[in-house]
């Protein structure tokens, strides 16, 4: 037994000195993992050589780069132009490209080191909603030209709560796999209806919803289209009678033609503008301004003939200041003196504001943009003046330039607590604005006019007045109208009175 096992014991010696003494592979047969390592940015490593496959040096692992919330009511954004290009190097904080948000032009700056392989939005593509994959990346060292490129996620729609009833019909199976594009036309008539647009027949280019979609699925109630089988051969008829063309009374087509570019336009016939992004937000924010807050509107006259001389004094001693400086300087010593009325309305009710900070309304060529004045209450009438020269006054240069162009920065116009609008340099003389949500409070400023009153210490004589009406809309959830009242006689007293606000803060 003993001499078996020994037996056994050195036949296997045997075999392994005769595996040693065979001549060797030459090294350059085998497969170098260094090579392979160094070739995706990688140093070796006997760890990292034991997870190696063929499968991880394949394709380049992508960074992704989606569409992000720029602003707090961004829901969608237009995609500008591309400041890098495919093949490009991009190092954290570079500019990668511009979007349009629903208030101006930002700049969308990378967070990552690596080159910028695959561009998957182009430039010039609207309304890209919010995690919209628009491009890839891959780490440095890595080859961009392999990346691999995921695929689409297909779209599920929502579990009902209840089974369906009889008549309803199941959406189209083709629009459940892709995800579903519309105009904005589109997107309005079936928001607006409260229509699916899953049941819409798609015939725009590349599978896009357009507004005659959306208009033929309303026709028919909100119903897809069912399953026609095919058509039986006509039956030759003779032709009806033409029928005159129905019109109203006043001699206009029931539905417009559309016009026919290089022709004269037929009567009734238009032409659609396309809207941007910030004049559809604005738009938005409009209709549900005035569809869920209920404005109050109080108006007051306040004299102007001591902010005028006292603007006079100003000037003679290099201090240029504007009569808008000396409402925006009113208007935030008066909420100081009212902090019941630097609110704003959220879901839980009115929230006081801690900082007062005012929001000067001024129109581009984009639209309505307010930059802001932050505490204003705490700065002078030569601070406010200086702030307000950068917004509005220098237009051709600084930050009005950057206003018309849609650059402005973030910070620039958002978190205002109060706002303000003044067309009187328009000849307006009075007018009522519509609250920015979430504030409480706009007071809109009219144009000043000279008027002939009775003095009061002789009425036999007149004397000459400057006015000017200011229309504040308040919030009646947070500001009711008696402290609105109130705010008026504090903000008039304030301006009439102008040396209670001081030069500093």
């Amino acid at each position: 037994m003993a001499a078996s096992m020994r037996f056994c014991r050195r036949s296997v010696f045997i075999a392994l000195r005769a595996v040693t003494r065979s001549s060797p592979r030459p090294e350059s047969d085998y497969p170098r993992p260094q090579a392979r390592l160094r070739l995706a940015g990688w140093s070796w490593s006997p760890a990292k050589a034991i997870h190696l496959s063929p499968s991880s040096s394949a394709a380049a692992a992508p960074l992704k780069i989606q569409m992000p919330a720029l602003s707090p009511t961004m829901e969608e954004g237009n995609l500008v132009k591309w400041l890098k290009r495919e093949g490009e190097e991009v190092a954290a904080g570079d500019a990668l490209c511009e979007i349009e948000t629903d208030k101006a032009v930002v700049i969308m700056e990378s967070n990552e080191d690596g080159v910028l392989a695959k561009i998957l939005v182009q430039e010039g593509s609207r309304a890209v909603r919010l995690g919209t994959l628009i491009a890839l990346m891959v780490s440095e060292g890595e080859d961009w030209k392999q990346v691999e490129v995921p695929a689409e996620e297909p779209v599920t729609p929502p579990t009902p709560a209840s089974a369906p009833s009889t008549t309803a019909t199941a959406p189209p199976a083709a629009s459940v796999l892709k995800p579903l594009r519309l105009s904005p036309a589109a997107r309005h008539i079936l928001d607006t209806h409260g229509l699916d647009p899953r049941l819409a027949t798609p015939t725009g280019p590349k599978g896009v919803i357009t507004k005659e979609d959306a208009l033929n699925l309303l026709n028919r109630g909100g119903i897809a289209p069912p399953s026609a089988p095919a058509p039986a051969p006509p039956v030759q008829s003779p032709a009806p009678p033409s029928l005159p063309v129905q019109s109203d009374p006043h001699g206009r087509p029931t539905f417009p033609p559309v016009s026919v570019p290089g022709k004269p336009p037929a009567p009734g016939s238009f032409t659609e503008i396309p809207a941007s992004g910030v004049r559809r937000v604005i738009a938005q924010r409009l209709s549900e301004s005035k569809g869920s807050i209920p404005h109050s509107y109080a108006a007051v006259d306040c004299e102007i003939s001591q902010v005028l001389k006292l603007r006079k004094q100003l000037a003679e001693e290099n201090v240029k200041v504007s009569v808008n400086d000396f409402i925006i300087k009113a208007v935030a010593v008066s909420l100081r003196e009212m902090p019941e009325v630097n609110v704003s309305w959220s879901a839980e009710g009115p929230r006081a504001l801690g900082s007062i900070h005012i929001s000067m309304a001024v129109a581009t060529p984009r639209g309505l943009i307010t930059p802001i004045i932050r505490d204003a209450a705490d700065k002078g009438l030569a601070q406010i003046a200086g702030d307000t020269r950068v917004r509005d006054e220098t237009c051709a240069r600084a930050l009005a330039q950057k206003a018309r162009d849609g650059k402005l920065l973030p910070e620039e116009y958002q978190g205002g607590s109060f706002s303000v609008s003044n067309l009187g340099m328009l000849g307006i003389s009075e007018f009522r604005a519509v609250i920015n949500p979430p504030q409480a409070c706009i007071l809109a400023v009219g144009g000043s006019r000279t008027e002939l009153s009775v003095s009061p210490e002789d009425p036999g004589r007149l004397r000459t007045r400057q006015l000017l009406t200011v229309t504040l809309s308040s919030d009646g959830r947070a500001v009711d109208d008696e402290m609105a009242s109130r705010f008026l006689q504090t903000f008039r007293s304030n301006l009439e009175r102008p040396q209670r606000m001081s030069l500093s803060a």
